[in-house]
C-alpha cells in the first residue's frame, strides 16, 4: 500500500473508532486527515529510533513491547494534534492495536 493510501486509511479507521469509542476524540473529519499525516510521519521518523533504543525490553517481552511503542506513536500524535486526543493512555494503546490490525490486513491484499 502506498503512503497516501495508509495515509486515507489511517483516516477512515481514526473517523470509524472515534465514532465507536467514547474516550476517543476527533473534533472534524480535516483533523483525521491531519492526524494520520502526523501519525505516518512519526511512524517514519520516530518509531524507528524508539524500536532500537527499546530492544532489549521488546525481547524481554517476547515482542510484546512492540504495541506499547504503537500506543506511544498514537499518544504522540494526539499531543501534536489539537482536537484528536484520547482520554487515557489504555485508549491509545486499544486504537493502536486496532489500527495495526487493519493496516497488517489492508496490506495483505
Amino acid at each position: 500500500m502506498k503512503w497516501w493510501q495508509r495515509i486515507l486509511a489511517n483516516t477512515l479507521i481514526f473517523l470509524a473508532l472515534a465514532g465507536f469509542l467514547d474516550g476517543f476524540m476527533i473534533s472534524s473529519w480535516t483533523t483525521a486527515l491531519l492526524a494520520a499525516v502526523v501519525f505516518g510521519i512519526l511512524n517514519v521518523l520516530v518509531k524507528p529510533i524508539l524500536v532500537i533504543l527499546s530492544l532489549p525490553i521488546t525481547i524481554l517481552t517476547l515482542g510484546l513491547f512492540y504495541f506499547i511503542i504503537n500506543g506511544l506513536m498514537l499518544w504522540f500524535t494526539a499531543a501534536l494534534v489539537i482536537g484528536f486526543g484520547f482520554s487515557s493512555f489504555t485508549l491509545a494503546l486499544f486504537v493502536a492495536l486496532i489500527v495495526s490490525a487493519l493496516n497488517a490486513f489492508l496490506n495483505t491484499n
